[in-house]
């Protein structure tokens, strides 16, 4: 593609060179640059593509698109190098990626799913919903992207980076999908991975605090702005009334046409008469003018929150009750609430809860119906908002009758510095813990001690099937290990 005709809708660029340029491959990395391409010089967390353009050049990169003139001072740039600078490469670069590969995004119905918890169950409620009203769905999220029952391949992150996010959505045009279902992360917003996107519908979960730290979001206000974005993209938005937060969407997106869903507070989609088991939860919602009781297998009062956003969606194209009704009921959930079946009969829980607010939300759940007592299993992730450690050990000291402090995705850090964070807040409570560090020998521990009335909630690891340690991803899925050590 001619390269003015990538810079198309970008605003404020300056450049030197050549811009009828044939350029046949984008990319942000200096390593992948192929000949003819463009190169995109962006500053991460941990490098700065600037100091790479040399190699970029040596690799074959016909234009560099910059936007900090200082360093490409530096380069050895030639007479024969298109040069662009931008305001900011992030931002040039998602639109950069949309117009390369002919907007996709403009070629199906987007929705953009945002919030601390229930994306990604949300996202597959509504894809289960959708495709029972016979569309084909695409879902792009934490857990892995797809094109209706066929897996693109596990995700790296929730939200991709913009140039693999439009090269996505060029696959699910080729497939002919008609709508397409994505979790947008807070990060993914402030960093631009989603500018260039049309989307159509946005729902917003619910807040509460996560991804705090250096590398992610300053504090809460940033975090709750940067989500909000998302609202200033869409014709249409969906928002849970009964998060405090949440709520002041209706007023900020003056842009956006705002509906609500809830339990506690008046709203446009209102849950009432709720049953919670420890298989299933069910309620009654009023669905096409007529008052309906819903079920859903993923048990929880937040799944009755998800069920609603999904709902709330699904009345924007026209799904019948009874197709509404079967996918809720049929819906399963990688990693959400997942029970895992053994030969002990034990009730034994995965979930991705990995938040404060996520982790009480599912503690508290099965407490309302386990029989016996609750043991939770969990850890926190290493490089990452460390003021959530000592809270979380907290809230599980306070609502889980014994707690097993343990490691999570230790990455750079050493797991017993983090347990020790953890375990400061568990010492304000009078709950019963022990620590092990060694994550299986944790979930032998928490097996060794149960009974067939008591539950099991292994927290934090949900869907996936390693554990991060120094920068290596080594195979870690507790469905496995359970069976094992059961087996």
């Amino acid at each position: 593609m001619e390269l003015k005709k990538l810079l198309v809708g970008i605003e404020g660029l300056r450049a030197t060179g050549n811009l009828d340029l044939d350029i046949t491959s984008i990319t942000h990395d200096s390593r992948t640059v192929e000949k003819g391409g463009l190169f995109i010089a962006i500053k991460g967390f941990e490098q700065d593509g600037h100091k790479f353009i040399n190699s970029a050049i040596e690799n074959g990169a016909k234009a560099i698109l910059v936007d900090d003139l200082e360093e490409t001072k530096k380069a050895r740039i030639t007479t024969s190098l298109t040069v662009i600078v931008a305001p900011n490469t992030r931002s040039a670069m998602a639109k950069i990626a949309s117009n390369f590969y002919g907007n996709p995004s403009s070629k199906f119905k987007l929705i953009g799913i945002t919030g601390t918890k229930g994306k990604t169950t949300t996202s597959f409620m509504l894809k289960s919903i959708l495709e029972k009203h016979g569309q084909k769905v695409g879902l792009i999220g934490t857990v892995a992207n797809y094109i209706g029952d066929k897996c693109l391949g596990e995700s790296s992150r929730t939200t991709p980076e913009s140039l693999e996010l439009q090269k996505i959505f060029s696959e699910m045009v080729e497939e002919k999908v008609d709508t397409v279902i994505m979790e947008v992360s807070s990060q993914s917003l402030k960093l631009h991975r989603v500018e260039g996107c049309n989307f159509n519908i946005g729902v917003f979960t619910n807040f509460s605090e996560d991804h705090i730290s250096p590398k992610e979001h300053p504090d809460m206000e940033d975090y709750f702005n940067s989500k909000l974005k998302l609202f200033d993209m869409c014709k249409y938005g969906f928002i849970n009334a009964d998060d405090f937060k949440v709520n002041k969407v209706k007023k900020l997106a003056t842009n956006c046409e705002i509906k609500t869903y809830g339990i506690d507070n008046t709203t446009d989609l209102l849950a009432k008469d709720i049953t919670v088991t420890n298989a299933s939860v069910d309620f009654k919602v009023k669905i096409n003018n007529r008052n309906e009781r819903v079920k859903t297998d993923i048990p929880g009062r937040f799944s009755v929150y998800n069920s609603l956003a999904a709902i709330s969606v699904a009345s924007k194209f026209g799904v019948t009750t009874e197709k509404i009704k079967e996918a809720l009921l049929e819906v399963k959930v990688p990693g959400r609430s997942e029970l895992v079946e053994n030969k002990k009969g034990l009730t034994i829980m995965i979930d991705y809860a990995h938040s404060p607010e996520s982790l009480k939300n599912i503690l508290s759940a099965v407490k309302t119906y386990t029989r016996g007592n609750v043991i939770s299993v969990f850890g926190c992730g290493g490089d990452r908002d460390s003021g959530k450690r000592p809270i979380m050990g907290e809230i599980s000291g306070s609502i889980a009758d014994f707690t097993i402090i343990t490691s999570d995705n230790p990455r750079t850090e050493k797991p017993e510095d983090i347990v020790k964070e953890i375990e400061n807040g568990m010492k304000k409570t009078n709950g019963k813990y022990t620590v092990i560090v060694d994550r299986k020998d944790a979930i032998k521990k928490a097996i060794d001690m149960a009974t067939k009335n008591d539950i099991i909630v292994l927290a934090g690891k949900g869907h996936e099937t390693y554990q991060e340690i120094n920068g290596e991803k080594i195979s870690f899925d507790e469905r496995k290990i359970v069976r094992k050590i059961i087996g």
